[in-house]
Protein backbone atom coordinates (compact mmCIF):
# COMPACT_ATOMS: atom_id res chain seq x y z
CA UNK A 1 0.00 0.00 0.00
CA UNK A 2 1.31 3.26 -0.94
CA UNK A 3 0.80 6.79 0.75
CA UNK A 4 -1.83 7.78 -2.45
CA UNK A 5 -4.31 4.58 -1.36
CA UNK A 6 -7.65 5.10 0.05
CA UNK A 7 -8.75 4.16 3.18
CA UNK A 8 -10.08 0.60 3.75
CA UNK A 9 -13.68 1.56 3.59
CA UNK A 10 -13.59 3.66 0.07
CA UNK A 11 -11.22 1.04 -1.08
CA UNK A 12 -13.88 -1.74 -0.44
CA UNK A 13 -16.07 0.43 -1.97
CA UNK A 14 -14.73 0.82 -4.81
CA UNK A 15 -14.07 -2.77 -5.51
CA UNK A 16 -17.59 -3.76 -4.74
CA UNK A 17 -19.00 -1.19 -7.27
CA UNK A 18 -16.59 -3.02 -9.64
CA UNK A 19 -17.95 -6.12 -8.27
CA UNK A 20 -21.87 -5.56 -8.57
CA UNK A 21 -22.38 -3.92 -11.39
CA UNK A 22 -24.80 -5.47 -13.71
CA UNK A 23 -25.88 -5.27 -17.14
CA UNK A 24 -29.36 -4.71 -15.88
CA UNK A 25 -32.49 -5.48 -18.41
CA UNK A 26 -34.83 -5.54 -15.82
CA UNK A 27 -36.27 -1.96 -14.49
CA UNK A 28 -38.71 -0.65 -11.78
CA UNK A 29 -40.03 2.45 -13.78
CA UNK A 30 -39.90 5.88 -11.66
CA UNK A 31 -37.34 9.06 -12.25
CA UNK A 32 -34.15 9.53 -11.88
CA UNK A 33 -33.78 12.90 -10.42
CA UNK A 34 -32.15 15.48 -12.52
CA UNK A 35 -29.12 16.25 -9.73
CA UNK A 36 -28.82 12.71 -9.83
CA UNK A 37 -28.66 12.10 -14.00
CA UNK A 38 -26.64 15.30 -13.83
CA UNK A 39 -24.20 13.37 -11.09
CA UNK A 40 -23.65 10.27 -13.25
CA UNK A 41 -22.83 12.17 -16.34
CA UNK A 42 -20.61 13.94 -14.96
CA UNK A 43 -18.96 11.18 -14.03
CA UNK A 44 -18.84 9.39 -17.17
CA UNK A 45 -17.66 12.81 -18.54
CA UNK A 46 -14.21 12.53 -16.03
CA UNK A 47 -13.65 9.20 -17.87
CA UNK A 48 -9.60 9.18 -19.80
CA UNK A 49 -9.44 9.38 -22.94
CA UNK A 50 -6.66 9.28 -25.77
CA UNK A 51 -5.29 12.49 -26.31
CA UNK A 52 -7.78 14.57 -24.26
CA UNK A 53 -9.88 14.34 -27.28
CA UNK A 54 -13.74 13.23 -25.19
CA UNK A 55 -14.79 11.56 -28.15
CA UNK A 56 -18.34 11.12 -25.88
CA UNK A 57 -21.78 12.71 -26.58
CA UNK A 58 -24.89 11.83 -25.11
CA UNK A 59 -28.41 12.05 -26.51
CA UNK A 60 -31.55 12.20 -23.76
CA UNK A 61 -34.09 10.55 -24.77
CA UNK A 62 -37.11 12.59 -23.73
CA UNK A 63 -39.64 12.05 -26.27
CA UNK A 64 -42.01 9.18 -25.80
CA UNK A 65 -42.48 8.56 -29.44
CA UNK A 66 -38.78 8.91 -30.53
CA UNK A 67 -38.18 6.05 -27.39
CA UNK A 68 -40.93 3.86 -28.94
CA UNK A 69 -38.97 4.43 -32.22
CA UNK A 70 -35.21 3.36 -30.76
CA UNK A 71 -37.19 0.26 -29.19
CA UNK A 72 -38.40 -0.82 -33.09
CA UNK A 73 -34.85 -0.50 -34.13
CA UNK A 74 -33.72 -3.03 -31.50
CA UNK A 75 -36.30 -4.92 -32.33
CA UNK A 76 -35.49 -5.36 -35.61
CA UNK A 77 -32.04 -5.96 -35.23
CA UNK A 78 -32.66 -8.73 -32.34
CA UNK A 79 -34.83 -11.01 -35.08
CA UNK A 80 -32.06 -10.32 -37.32
CA UNK A 81 -29.28 -11.85 -34.77
CA UNK A 82 -31.52 -14.35 -33.54
CA UNK A 83 -31.66 -15.77 -37.42
CA UNK A 84 -27.21 -15.50 -37.39
CA UNK A 85 -27.39 -17.38 -34.68
CA UNK A 86 -28.46 -20.32 -36.15
CA UNK A 87 -29.10 -23.66 -33.60
CA UNK A 88 -29.40 -20.80 -30.80
CA UNK A 89 -32.00 -19.25 -32.34
CA UNK A 90 -34.79 -20.04 -30.26
CA UNK A 91 -32.32 -19.59 -27.23
CA UNK A 92 -31.54 -16.17 -28.07
CA UNK A 93 -35.10 -14.89 -28.48
CA UNK A 94 -36.02 -16.01 -25.13
CA UNK A 95 -33.59 -13.45 -23.96
CA UNK A 96 -34.52 -9.67 -22.28
CA UNK A 97 -31.94 -7.90 -24.53
CA UNK A 98 -33.63 -4.44 -23.27
CA UNK A 99 -35.45 -2.84 -21.05
CA UNK A 100 -36.62 0.25 -22.85
CA UNK A 101 -39.93 0.37 -22.32
CA UNK A 102 -39.94 0.20 -18.34
CA UNK A 103 -36.10 2.40 -17.41
CA UNK A 104 -36.97 5.65 -16.45
CA UNK A 105 -34.11 7.32 -18.79
CA UNK A 106 -32.81 6.16 -22.05
CA UNK A 107 -29.35 7.77 -23.19
CA UNK A 108 -27.98 7.24 -26.60
CA UNK A 109 -23.93 7.26 -26.49
CA UNK A 110 -22.39 8.20 -29.45
CA UNK A 111 -18.71 8.78 -31.20
CA UNK A 112 -18.34 12.85 -32.12
CA UNK A 113 -17.65 13.40 -35.95
CA UNK A 114 -14.24 14.94 -37.09
CA UNK A 115 -12.61 12.20 -35.04
CA UNK A 116 -10.18 11.97 -38.19
CA UNK A 117 -8.48 15.27 -37.20
CA UNK A 118 -7.33 13.50 -33.60
CA UNK A 119 -3.62 12.28 -34.44
CA UNK A 120 -2.36 11.74 -30.39
CA UNK A 121 -2.82 8.36 -29.88
CA UNK A 122 -4.62 7.32 -32.28
CA UNK A 123 -2.38 7.50 -35.84
CA UNK A 124 -1.90 3.68 -35.42
CA UNK A 125 -4.68 2.82 -33.37
CA UNK A 126 -7.80 4.65 -34.69
CA UNK A 127 -10.42 2.75 -32.37
CA UNK A 128 -8.94 4.44 -29.25
CA UNK A 129 -11.80 6.77 -29.90
CA UNK A 130 -14.38 3.78 -29.22
CA UNK A 131 -12.09 2.26 -25.92
CA UNK A 132 -12.40 6.12 -24.54
CA UNK A 133 -16.22 6.20 -25.37
CA UNK A 134 -16.14 2.65 -23.68
CA UNK A 135 -14.46 3.82 -20.79
CA UNK A 136 -16.95 6.87 -19.99
CA UNK A 137 -19.72 4.44 -20.34
CA UNK A 138 -18.09 2.36 -17.65
CA UNK A 139 -17.39 5.42 -15.49
CA UNK A 140 -21.41 6.20 -15.93
CA UNK A 141 -22.24 2.63 -14.70
CA UNK A 142 -20.36 1.93 -12.04
CA UNK A 143 -21.06 5.83 -10.46
CA UNK A 144 -24.97 4.59 -11.34
CA UNK A 145 -24.54 1.16 -9.27
CA UNK A 146 -23.03 3.39 -6.32
CA UNK A 147 -26.20 5.49 -6.53
CA UNK A 148 -28.45 2.57 -6.51
CA UNK A 149 -29.92 2.37 -10.21
CA UNK A 150 -29.65 -0.03 -12.84
CA UNK A 151 -28.04 0.37 -16.10
CA UNK A 152 -28.16 -1.65 -19.33
CA UNK A 153 -25.74 -1.36 -22.43
CA UNK A 154 -28.17 -2.57 -25.41
CA UNK A 155 -26.23 -2.62 -28.02
CA UNK A 156 -28.53 -4.69 -30.80
CA UNK A 157 -29.67 -1.84 -33.05
CA UNK A 158 -28.45 -0.99 -37.18
CA UNK A 159 -25.94 1.86 -35.88
CA UNK A 160 -26.84 3.68 -39.56
CA UNK A 161 -30.20 3.65 -38.39
CA UNK A 162 -30.01 5.06 -34.99
CA UNK A 163 -28.05 7.66 -36.65
CA UNK A 164 -30.33 8.43 -39.33
CA UNK A 165 -33.37 8.91 -37.08
CA UNK A 166 -31.30 11.04 -34.08
CA UNK A 167 -29.70 12.98 -37.15
CA UNK A 168 -26.52 12.32 -36.51
CA UNK A 169 -24.04 14.36 -38.21
CA UNK A 170 -21.69 13.13 -41.04
CA UNK A 171 -19.00 10.96 -39.41
CA UNK A 172 -21.07 10.67 -35.61
CA UNK A 173 -21.68 6.81 -34.59
CA UNK A 174 -24.06 5.53 -32.06
CA UNK A 175 -21.98 2.87 -30.28
CA UNK A 176 -24.95 1.99 -27.52
CA UNK A 177 -28.18 2.46 -25.96
CA UNK A 178 -28.57 3.16 -22.71
CA UNK A 179 -31.39 2.20 -20.28
CA UNK A 180 -30.75 3.84 -16.42
CA UNK A 181 -32.86 3.78 -13.71
CA UNK A 182 -34.63 2.35 -10.71
CA UNK A 183 -34.82 -1.48 -10.26
CA UNK A 184 -36.01 -3.84 -7.58
CA UNK A 185 -32.97 -5.73 -7.24
CA UNK A 186 -29.89 -6.20 -8.77
CA UNK A 187 -28.70 -9.69 -10.57
CA UNK A 188 -26.60 -11.42 -8.44
CA UNK A 189 -24.67 -12.62 -11.16
CA UNK A 190 -24.67 -11.47 -14.82
CA UNK A 191 -27.83 -12.48 -16.18
CA UNK A 192 -26.02 -14.27 -19.17
CA UNK A 193 -24.51 -16.77 -16.82
CA UNK A 194 -27.79 -16.79 -14.83
CA UNK A 195 -29.66 -17.91 -18.16
CA UNK A 196 -27.66 -20.30 -19.32
CA UNK A 197 -26.27 -18.02 -22.30
CA UNK A 198 -22.55 -18.33 -21.32
CA UNK A 199 -20.09 -19.21 -18.62
CA UNK A 200 -18.01 -16.47 -17.31
CA UNK A 201 -14.24 -17.78 -17.83
CA UNK A 202 -11.21 -17.20 -15.34
CA UNK A 203 -8.70 -14.59 -15.07
CA UNK A 204 -6.19 -16.95 -15.25
CA UNK A 205 -7.34 -18.19 -18.38
CA UNK A 206 -6.79 -14.87 -19.93
CA UNK A 207 -3.46 -13.32 -18.29
CA UNK A 208 -0.25 -14.80 -19.99
CA UNK A 209 3.62 -13.63 -19.04
CA UNK A 210 6.00 -12.34 -21.65
CA UNK A 211 4.23 -13.81 -24.90
CA UNK A 212 0.87 -15.09 -25.83
CA UNK A 213 -0.32 -18.20 -24.58
CA UNK A 214 2.56 -18.62 -21.89
CA UNK A 215 1.04 -18.69 -18.83
CA UNK A 216 3.05 -17.06 -15.48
Amino acid sequence: MTDNAFSDAERAAVYRAIAERRDMRHFAGGQVAPELLARVLAAAHHAPSVGLMQPWRFIRITDSALRTQIKALVEAERLRTAEALGERSDEFMRLKVEGIDECAEVLVAALMDGREAHVFGRRTLPEMDLASLSCAIQNLWLAARVEGLGMGWVSVFEPQALADLLHLPAGAKPLAVLCLGPVESFYPAPMLVMEGWRSEQPLSEMLFENQWGSKP
